[in-house]
């Protein structure tokens, strides 16, 4: 049995999470939330029930998440292959089309929030437990419940309630694993106001944490740093407490030479952030997931050349780009040859 959280590896085939997108935030306060008692009571009631995958677990999707994943492990090919653990939330995910198995409660639940005003949803993190491999040809099934609802909390976002879900997962009548997930249904925080005097507005700034420290110290330096494993010297971005590829926890640095590659992109046009334009128009701009010359790849911006001008393979270099006086980025200027 595996258990896996987003994050950080710890020991005997334990991880977990180093540290959620959005923070468990803190109690708005002691009064009485009445509004809480009432969400309580959702707990342990049915989220989804007799929930069927749209599809058995197939050849094609396990290509498409390793090509989009970059994991050319052996393990997923060939005549004994099996799915790659983390895919265990796919093979139950509704689509475009939306899911058709939420249950009563859940959607009484969420009724509930939305009526307060809790409009707002945003993910903050999962844990899966593997029981057995999913193999091509695997009907997948799966029951959920409504696990916990926490108190009201504030955080960065906005205030809101963290709701947790548990999904239990079967291949052909088989547990085969459980996938928790947490999100926070929130009234979104009021926007601060730029600063007095015409203050431009702030790019978000980034989470910095025990594992990724040394990025940002480089950063800092004016050095790209890419992690490099002790053991196989397998080369990984973003940072990460483990390898990928061997588990190996031991790791140094190589700084990269700064050439790359647009691997691909999209342009954002809505919605605006002035702090993303030099005039505050807030966009259009180019987001690419950046190829470097060392063979990782890297989401960043493009700058030097106009948003529409942004093409695959166009060739990048890194610069460092100070947005205010705290913060300084690493970005790619392009250029056609």
């Amino acid at each position: 049995m595996t258990v896996v959280r987003e994050g950080r590896k710890v020991s005997e085939g334990r991880q977990v999470s180093e540290g959620r997108k959005v923070a468990e935030g803190r109690q708005v306060s002691d009064e009485p939330d009445e509004l809480y008692g009432r969400l309580k009571e959702f707990e342990g009631r049915p989220a989804a029930t007799a929930g069927t995958g749209k599809d058995p677990v197939n050849e094609p999707m396990i290509r498409h998440w390793c090509e989009a994943m970059g994991d050319d492990n052996p393990a997923y090919t060939g005549p004994e292959a099996v799915a790659p653990p983390t895919m265990l939330q796919a093979w139950t995910m509704g689509g475009l089309s939306g899911h058709t198995d939420r249950s009563e409660a859940y959607e009484e639940l969420f009724g509930l929030l939305d009526g307060a005003g809790y409009t707002s949803v945003v993910a903050t993190d999962c844990e899966q437990e593997y029981l057995r491999p999913l193999r091509p040809g695997d009907r997948i099934t799966f029951d959920a419940v409504v696990e916990s609802v926490s108190q009201r909390k504030t955080t960065k976002l906005g205030t809101g309630y963290f709701v947790t879900t548990r999904m239990d997962v079967r291949a052909n009548g088989e547990p085969a694993g459980t996938h928790r997930f947490r999100i926070l249904k929130y009234t979104p925080a009021a926007p601060k106001r730029a600063a007095r005097g015409g203050g431009r507005s702030l790019r978000p700034r980034p989470v910095v944490n025990r594992d990724n420290a040394g990025f940002w110290q480089g950063v800092a330096e004016h050095r790209l740093l890419i992690q490099r494993c002790g053991d196989c010297a397998t080369l990984r971005f973003p940072w990460l407490p483990g390898c990928n590829a061997c588990g190996c926890q031991e790791w140094d640095t190589v700084e990269a030479s700064g050439e790359g590659t647009v691997f691909s992109h999209v342009v954002m046009h809505h919605p605006r952030f002035p702090a993303f334009g030099a005039d505050e128009a807030g966009g259009p701009y180019a987001v690419a997931l950046i190829e470097l010359a060392e063979g990782v790849r890297m989401v960043s911006n493009v700058v030097g050349v106009p948003y529409g001008k942004v093409r695959t393979g166009m060739p990048v270099r890194l610069e460092f780009l100070r947005t205010d006086a705290e913060l300084e980025l690493p970005v790619f200027r392009g250029g056609e040859g």
